[in-house]
Formats: structure tokens, sequence, C-alpha cells
């Protein structure tokens, strides 16, 4: 785990890298398939210390063409760090034309990261049962039947 007073700058990070941060430190998450764009946080040491993976909103209804969400966001345990990507992904939204990012923490989290970055609680989301119908078959994800809260950056 870093320091807690190790000083973090952003750095580009491909999304390769990004996903592979993600499977190595992840707590209940795979990476997600695709991006629209990912930023890293650094120590001086130019070790990277965590990521945040940004895309197209994962429900079809918040898709809108100016929406977009913080799909993960993962550290090795540096303080302060998720805060710093969470500001830098909401400039970089606004700076390619979106007027609005969201993300979903899961029920336990405290959102802390999302406070200090300005973000603000949208709807409080019930469990869901998971994806699986009769019509198509799926398999049952660790982050089904959990409660989540959906959170906002936006003009």
């Amino acid at each position: 785990m870093a320091a807690a007073d190790s000083r973090l700058h952003l750095v580009p990070v491909r999304f390769r890298d990004a996903a592979e941060f993600v499977r190595a430190w992840h707590r209940h998450h795979a990476p997600p398939v695709g991006q629209i764009f990912a930023v890293g946080a650094g120590d001086e040491n130019g070790i990277l210390r965590a990521v945040a993976i940004v895309g197209r909103p994962v429900a079809r209804h918040l898709d809108n063409g100016t929406t977009l969400e913080v799909t993960r966001t993962c550290t090795d345990g540096t303080r302060n760090a998720n805060s710093l990507l969470y500001g830098a992904a909401w400039r970089a939204t606004k700076a390619l034309g979106y007027t609005r990012l969201i993300t979903y923490t899961q029920s336990g989290e405290s959102g802390a990261s999302l406070r200090g970055a300005g973000w603000t609680v949208v709807a409080q989301r019930p469990p869901r049962r998971g994806w699986h119908t009769p019509s198509r078959p799926r398999d049952s994800r660790t982050n089904d039947y959990v409660a989540r809260t959906l959170w906002e950056a936006m003009h």
C-alpha cells in the first residue's frame, strides 16, 4: 500500500494498463469492456497508484449523447487518489463537450471521495435481481442483489 503522504499527480494511462490495474486491485469488479478515456494518478516516483475509466453510461436510458459514466475507479489504497481522479474525470468530460458525468457506489461505500470532488447524490437504487431471464440466460455478477447510490457531476 502506498504511503498516505504521497504527492499525487495526474498521468495519462492507456486502457489496457488501466484494465490491468483494475484486475490487480479492484475489490469486486473486473475491468469494463471499453472506454471513452482513462486517467491515472501517479506518485512522485512514477508509480501508478490509481485509475479512473470513463465510458458511455451502462444504463441505456442514460446514454443520451451528453452523459458519460465513471465505470471504474481503483486505487492501491493511496489516500485521496479517488477524489483527485473524480475531479479530473469531470473536468475532462466537460472539456470534451459532455454536460453530465455519473457513477455509482455500492451499499456500504461512503462516497467520501465523490463528496470531496463536489459530486451530489441523485438517487438510491434498490438491489437488482440480476440480469438473468429465461429468454436471455446470464451468470450472476458480484454486484447483483446490492443496493447502489447514483452520483452526478454536471453543469
